[in-house]
């Protein structure tokens, strides 16, 4: 009796790309991808939440990860976000608290890894409050960022900040 089911142990993110990185959220968490323009969006907008949107009856904020992660690019995200790229793409996500949409430079696949092909990012350590990264994959010469999107997502911004001005 044969199965056709993966290897036990292979895990699937889905792959984006955000500044020129590519990066990896637990494939399990997606559900769904939408582009900027298609979704119905109402609220106020700030620096890094886009407002609040709608997708298929579900009322969620628009997280812009492109300024999250690097706070230069506000000014170029603001005034693409006013006509966005056909290419932004938004990752709705199932969190463990909330629906939300991520805005991303664009999706660019599945990728399958096992955990041997996953290993520590060089010079993180415990204590350097980036608990949010699971490690640095590694398939096909890619190298993708693991991001435990649950932990990110709840970091609060004031102990960030609050961390930034103390080091």
């Amino acid at each position: 009796m044969s199965t056709q089911s993966a290897p036990i142990g292979k895990m699937e993110f889905l792959s984006f790309q955000l500044g020129g990185m590519e990066y990896g959220v637990d494939f399990r968490k997606v559900k769904e991808l939408r582009t900027f323009k298609s979704l119905e969006r109402f609220a106020s907008e700030g620096a890094i939440v886009k407002g609040v949107a709608v997708s298929r009856g579900v009322i969620m904020p628009l997280v812009d990860m492109r300024v999250a992660f690097n706070e230069r690019v506000a000014e170029r995200v603001a005034e693409r976000a006013a006509s966005p790229d056909p290419m932004t793409d938004v990752i709705i996500l199932q969190l463990s608290t909330c629906v939300m949409g991520m805005v991303v430079d664009g999706v660019t696949d599945v990728v399958r890894m096992s955990p041997d092909q996953i290993s520590p990012i060089p010079g993180l350590t415990r204590d350097s409050g980036c608990d949010y990264l699971m490690g640095l994959g590694e398939t096909d010469g890619r190298r993708l960022i693991l991001v435990d999107i649950d932990k990110l997502m709840s970091i609060r911004r004031e102990s960030v900040a609050g961390a930034q001005k103390a080091a």
